[in-house]
């Protein structure tokens, strides 16, 4: 028996080879976000509304069951359930609705269902068929190659429209969570839960034909479609998610607008997005991968197909094989037929103009279907994921635009339109929705005195403020520069004598310009670089030496090839700073005084100080060695995921000051959201983005290293909170470490999100919430430490408040401190005289990734992005370094 049970142990451990020293396993602490440490209480009370509404949740005792969804065909092919998936489980609940106990699902659409309760089986396996389910996809009536093919073709069809549909039980959810949670406790079942009901909302969506992204649903309205031009519709449609808030659960609903291609025929899309005039200028090539995926409507045969490329040939031209049906002919004789002989011989359909152009392919590779274009029309609600022009970005948010009172009755109508107290499945889940906006209450902050020259105080009104009769605090001197004008159309003795005069008023000593290059009208059609170097050359013929600034006349004020060629040579070969500029109008004051702002700040001064900077006397700040920080990335477009992407970094200098900041920038993999290059150890050298600012602040500063370090993160989403705490956050202590071992600096957290849907509207008036606005009770989170801040005056529109989650405070700042300091932080932007809407590191970041970007042309990198050398992303693709900052202006604020 003994030894029965000794054969039955485990085997013993590997002894210790006695070269090996066993090392102590130190336990990875987890940072998570902090929980709230109070509520501020300075400023004005202001009664607001905002866009949540109230939910009651009477069913706390049952439970969500969660189960999986695997589609496949009869010959057990896996079905990509994206598109189809809805179809297939409407009729499997249609067929066996008597085996499912006729309980209703919430259907992701993918693999996964929800219902209320269990199903009466932990398992089930179902069979169904789909009457017209794939005669989208296969080549139907009207057709080449389909419908005259005969029986022998129809047995060779890609797809059975049979389905095989299993469902397997996988986990229950208790609803108690949804409860737990709004009363601050953890729960780790509250995001599945309230995923479940976000699910019931897409479906519900869904079933009113509504085209889904994420939690925005949009109706196939024409009243709601507005046409930016090139072939693009803005549809406006509504958001709608469940959020756990200090008032309990609410539901957060907003207008929302998404980009869809313009539905109607083919050509007259082609047509408006090549901006031609007629077919014959249209790119064919170019049009095919613009048309790639989108799904058609034949107007010949009513039936629906996705466009899978374009003919080689013309239609006149281009051949396909038509099987023989006549008496006497064998059963399996072709004969090579045109497309467009087909269609007006055989099938009595007349073509207007589709002879001369390809035809529509809406087959598989080795199965081609050839459609005529003109019979072609692109269904409604197609998702339009490629960058939209200046123009149409402009266009889109002129014509989106709401002021307060309309956007209210707009989101009323659309919570009366949705009609959710009807769904049987919120209904079965005990949920109710309130159709009142939640009345919370505001506080407004005053705004912070600024200093300007002088020694004068100025105070900011309804979040302005201007410098008329007044000078700039630290205003420099500027003897050496020259204006460039690459064959804009401008007066530039008049421009040269408005800014000498307008700097001068502003306390600025300006010496006239050394001289005006103007572009030779030979070089007008070269390439950009080419323009641009051959300029450079005929400056250094003709300048004495370097200058401190050029002002450089731009002929087009968006999009300019330009642009990106000459900051590159001036900022990274040259080490000399440039404003560009691009006049549509005649120069006023108003105009020439912005641009003096952005010199003034370029080259070192400071046009104005928060009051409290001056003394210095900002809390916490003022009286330790404290570094802020804005850091952002930014993608490339939609859709493109062989542009790199870019992580900028900028950081405060000079402390005490908070007003002058300097910029690190850095290419990295495509769409990778977190910053990698913050501690980058190569060769026992830290080649990383945060030395660089450690060693600048310790230079500006005095000697000094921060004892306290502010960081302040744009762009994450709560899923990454976790992350920039554990990755970045870990990365930055690394590079303090590295420096030296001894010093442990303090930090803060604090992400600030631009990317939301919750609004706020004053509860006594049709006008926008005041500059200064700030909430942090009633509809922020019931456990961790958030606010929103709408630090300025929203003077189009309906204003966008900014979304502060703090996440991490060794420092101890109260409420009221934290809340003083991030508004005061949106009045410190040196380009303008009004309070922006984020802090302003955050947008320096912005600006510094947008303008360093333009130094590559990565739309002319993607073709052939294997072939450079840089880090190497995900999927292998290459990402190509930005090339450095010249050290004369690395330290300036350059992107200002």
């Amino acid at each position: 028996m003994d030894h029965d049970k000794s054969e039955m142990l485990p085997p013993p451990p590997p002894a210790i080879p006695p070269n090996v020293v066993p090392q102590k396993v130190v336990p990875v602490i987890k940072r998570l976000p902090m929980v709230r440490s109070g509520f501020g209480s300075k400023g004005q009370p202001i009664p607001l509304l905002t866009n949540h509404f109230k939910v009651a949740v009477s069913k706390t005792d049952g439970h969500f069951y969660h189960y999986s969804v695997a589609i496949k065909y009869d010959d057990d092919t896996p079905v990509e359930a994206k598109g189809s998936g809805r179809k297939i489980l409407e009729k499997v609940y249609d067929t066996y609705a008597a085996e499912l106990d006729r309980k209703r699902f919430a259907y992701d659409g993918e693999k996964t269902l929800f219902t209320v309760g269990p199903l009466p089986r932990n398992k089930f396996e179902f069979t169904v068929i789909l009457e017209d389910g794939q005669s989208n996809r296969s080549a139907g009536n009207g057709s080449p190659g389909a419908d005259e093919s005969g029986p022998k073709r129809s047995k060779r069809q890609p797809r059975s429209k049979t389905y095989k549909v299993a469902i397997n039980f996988a986990a229950k959810i208790p609803m108690q969570a949804i409860a737990d949670a709004l009363r601050g406790h953890d729960s780790e079942h509250f995001q599945d839960a309230v995923r479940v009901l976000d699910i019931m909302l897409r479906q519900h969506a869904s079933q009113q034909g509504c085209l889904l992204v994420r939690q925005s649903f949009f109706h196939n309205e024409p009243r709601n479609f507005v046409d930016l031009g090139g072939g693009v519709v803005g549809c406006r449609g509504f958001h709608s998610s469940f959020r756990a808030t200090q008032g309990g659960l609410s539901l957060n609903m907003d207008v929302s607008t998404t980009m869809i291609v313009k539905p109607g025929p083919v050509l007259d899309f082609l047509l408006a997005n090549q901006r031609v005039d007629n077919p014959g200028q249209i790119d064919w090539s170019k049009a095919k991968r613009t048309l790639k995926n989108l799904r058609i409507k034949a107007t010949n045969s009513n039936l629906e197909y996705k466009i899978s490329g374009l003919s080689d040939s013309i239609c006149r031209k281009q051949t396909f094989p038509l099987k023989q049906r006549r008496e006497g002919a064998n059963e399996g004789d072709e004969v090579q037929i045109t497309v467009y002989d087909y269609f007006v011989n055989h099938r009595d359909i007349r073509l207007r103009y589709s002879g001369d152009f390809p035809c529509i392919n809406a087959g598989k590779p080795k199965r081609p279907t050839y459609i005529p274009i003109e019979l072609c029309e692109l269904v409604s609600l197609q998702r339009y994921t490629k960058s939209l022009s200046n123009l149409q970005r402009a266009s889109l948010v002129e014509k989106s635009r709401q002021k307060p009172m309309e956007r209210m009755s707009s989101l009323k109508q659309a919570l009366a339109t949705s009609n959710y107290g009807a769904d049987p499945l919120i209904v079965a889940s005990g949920v109710s929705i309130s159709t009142e906006f939640t009345k919370i209450q505001g506080r407004v902050l005053p705004a912070p005195k600024l200093m300007v020259g002088k020694g004068e105080d100025l105070w900011p009104r309804n979040g302005r403020w201007n410098f008329n009769s007044k000078r700039l605090i630290e205003p420099v001197k500027l003897d050496r520069w020259a204006v460039v004008n690459f064959s804009a159309r401008c007066n530039v003795k008049m421009l040269s004598e408005s800014i000498v005069k307008c700097g001068g008023m502003k306390g600025m000593t300006i010496s006239p310009p050394f001289d005006c290059f103007e572009e030779s009208p030979n070089n007008r059609r070269s390439p950009a670089v080419v323009r641009v170097e051959q300029m450079m050359e005929l400056i250094k013929s003709r300048l004495p030496g370097p200058p401190q600034l050029l002002l450089c006349i731009l002929p087009e004020k968006k999009n300019c090839d330009l642009y990106g060629p000459w900051k590159k040579k001036n900022l990274s070969d040259l080490g000399i700073v440039t404003q560009c500029m691009a006049p549509t109008k005649p120069v006023n004051d108003q105009y020439t005084t912005n641009l003096l702002l952005k010199i003034n700040a370029k080259l070192g001064g400071i046009n104005s100080l928060l009051g409290i900077e001056k003394s210095p006397s900002i809390p916490l700040v003022s009286t330790v060695p404290t570094l802020i920080v804005g850091m952002d990335v930014s993608h490339g477009s939609p859709g493109r995921s062989d542009v790199p992407s870019i992580a900028a970094v900028v950081s405060s200098r000079e402390w005490p000051l908070i007003s002058k900041y300097r910029a690190a920038v850095r290419t990295q993999s495509p769409k990778l959201e977190m910053i990698d290059s913050l501690f980058k150890k190569v060769d026992d050298v830290d080649q990383g983005i945060f030395r660089e600012l450690l060693q600048d602040f310790f230079i500006s500063s005095g000697k000094r290293k921060p004892e306290q370090i502010i960081i302040f993160r744009d762009g994450v989403s709560e899923s990454q909170f976790n992350q920039v705490l554990n990755i970045e956050l870990e990365q930055i202590i690394e590079a303090c470490k590295f420096l030296d071992e001894t010093w442990s600096p303090k930090f803060m957290v604090v992400v600030a999100q631009k990317n939301h849907h919750t609004k706020f509207f004053q509860a006594n008036g049709p006008d926008n919430v005041p500059p200064g606005t700030v909430i942090d009770n009633g509809i922020c989170h019931p456990r961790t430490n958030d606010f929103y801040m709408c630090a300025h005056a929203g003077m189009i529109g309906t204003t966008r408040p900014t979304h502060y989650h703090v996440l991490y405070d060794e420092l101890g700042f109260s409420a009221d401190a934290l809340q003083e300091l991030v508004h005061s932080l949106s009045y410190v932007y040196q380009r303008s005289t009004t309070a922006i809407s984020v802090v302003a590191p955050i947008c320096y970041a912005h600006l510094a990734a947008a303008q360093m970007s333009q130094f590559i042309k990565f739309d002319e990198l993607s073709d052939k992005s294997s072939s450079h050398s840089g880090t190497a992303g995900p999927g292998g693709v290459s990402v190509p370094p930005l090339p450095l900052l010249h050290h004369k202006v690395s330290s300036s604020m350059f992107f200002c």
